[in-house]
């Protein structure tokens, strides 16, 4: 036998420590965050937070040894039938699940619970690796398309049944793998230009001025076929004219010297002079020599406005269908003056956890010295806000750190990712780089008031034994594929 086949030899350790480093942390915040003086051996209970956490962290390294002791090629032969276990897990909850803070997504198992979305996520990076790596798959063809979307739609539908939005939108991870893979960064292009939209539609509701800002879009996706590149700034200013004329502060005082004040709902037919220059500008120069070329630019202006306008009121219709709850949380991010309207409803976490995060000053409170914490001013804050403990009793230095450890393990998994021999490993890392990358982002920018408050944990550091066992589960099945890498 080989070092390279015994569970202590021949894995990453500056991966595995990295892992460790996170998870010791977590389990020190989350110890911070429920503690209690009186109840000084808390770490040692079972009925207690941090004692469950601690028995997650043991059973999890066992787990870890189990994984590196087996046989790297079973992950790789069964990614088929553990993703189809994994999603069949899924619908179960709305029957046999329990309901917990509104979602039901959890089984209830003796004294505890268990979220299968967490191992869905783990059973999508098995199948995404499975089928990108399957000899003739082409991201060029539209048939492969389709099969690697519905691959990570399907969960993410049936965690959406569940109503747990959060956890659905993880999902989406996976078009980080697909981009890595060559998907075209066209479909990005739209995707983000859609997002855009949508958000400017809930924040500028139609037909304000989201009208001049559709216009700008538009215009700089037009810009580039007409006008060569060296005139490329040029044309851009000329395309925001819509929108700098949102910005003269002596617009409506000149409207009102010539007796053309108008209500602010009818302020956005003023875009349409702009507008007009740019259309011009950019069309009747080209128009005797390029007539055809004319026409066809023409079309694309309107098509794509009539679809930017019509997906501003889509966007407007389906925040109308997410539950009330929902669609506040969306309002207090996209407004941050209705948070303070709603300090006691549904502005109080993103208050009270922006005050948590601030108050803790360059250094920090201290380890268990944290008011807000000790207090609980901020539910959740061994789970979903658990950086706000960090924020409050470590500071400014606490929290940077915090995040360098998780860039670095990022960093980390994208290197095994890319010394991977195996088209299944590498396309695998990078799911679980994915994963992880949109878990941090979101959870530490909710937190600080940058992304709605959605209810997903912060890898390895949140309280949850089912967060923690997929993550280690994900990390432990890395490492095995790696420390294998030239067997592949």
């Amino acid at each position: 036998m080989t070092n390279q086949n015994l569970p202590l030899f021949g894995f990453d350790r500056l991966t595995l420590g990295l892992y460790l480093a996170l998870v010791l942390v977590g389990w020190v915040m989350i110890y911070a965050a429920t503690y209690n003086p009186e109840v000084p051996y808390a770490f040692m209970d079972m009925g207690q937070t941090a004692g469950k956490q601690l028995a997650f962290i043991v059973f999890c390294l066992v787990m870890m040894f189990v994984v590196m002791m087996a046989d790297w090629s079973f992950w790789r032969t069964l990614a088929i039938p553990i993703y189809l276990v994994s999603i069949l897990l899924l619908p179960g909850t709305l029957i046999f699940g329990r309901e917990v803070n509104g979602a039901n997504a959890w089984y209830h198992i003796g004294g505890f619970t268990f979220q299968p979305s967490e191992i869905a996520k783990f059973g999508t990076c098995l199948a995404m690796a499975a089928f990108l790596s399957s000899p003739g798959v082409d991201l060029r063809q539209l048939r492969d398309r389709i099969i690697a979307f519905g691959i990570f739609l399907i969960p993410t539908l049936l965690v959406l049944l569940q109503s747990d939005t959060g956890s659905a939108l993880i999902f989406f991870s996976f078009m980080l793998v697909l981009y890595r893979e060559g998907l075209s960064p066209v479909l990005y292009a739209l995707g983000f230009g859609a997002a855009a939209l949508a958000i400017l539609g809930w924040k500028f509701e139609p037909p304000a001025y989201t009208v001049a800002w559709l216009f700008v879009i538009v215009n700089i996706l037009l810009i580039n076929r007409f006008r060569e590149r060296r005139n490329i700034w040029r044309w851009v200013l000329l395309a925001l004219l819509p929108l700098i004329i949102w910005w003269i502060p002596v617009l409506n005082q000149i409207l009102k010297w010539m007796g053309l004040e108008m209500a602010e709902d009818q302020k956005h037919l003023l875009v349409l002079v702009p507008q007009l220059v740019f259309f011009l500008a950019a069309f009747f120069p080209n128009y005797w020599k390029k007539n055809s070329l004319i026409q066809s630019q023409l079309r694309t202006w309107v098509v794509l406005l009539t679809l930017s306008v019509s997906l501003v009121f889509a966007a407007n219709a389906f925040l109308n269908l997410l539950p009330p709850h929902q669609q506040q949380r969306i309002k207090i991010w996209l407004r941050p003056g209705e948070a303070e309207a709603n300090a006691r409803g549904a502005g109080y976490n993103l208050i009270h956890s922006k005050m948590a995060i601030g108050s803790g000053g360059f250094i920090g409170k201290g380890t268990f010295q944290g008011n807000m914490t000790k207090l609980k001013y901020v539910p959740k804050q061994s789970t979903d806000y658990i950086f706000c403990t960090v924020g409050e009793e470590q500071g400014f230095v606490g929290t940077v750190g915090l995040i360098a450890l998780f860039l670095w393990l990022l960093w980390r998994i994208t290197f095994l990712a890319e010394r991977q021999r195996s088209n299944f490993s590498r396309i695998y890392a990078y799911g679980v780089a994915g994963i992880i990358f949109v878990h941090v982002v979101i959870n530490v920018g909710m937190t600080m008031g940058l992304i709605p408050t959605i209810g997903i944990p912060l890898p390895f550091v949140s309280a949850g034994g089912s967060s923690l066992i997929g993550f280690t589960l994900m990390i432990a099945v890395l490492l095995k594929f790696d420390s294998n890498r030239n067997l592949a």
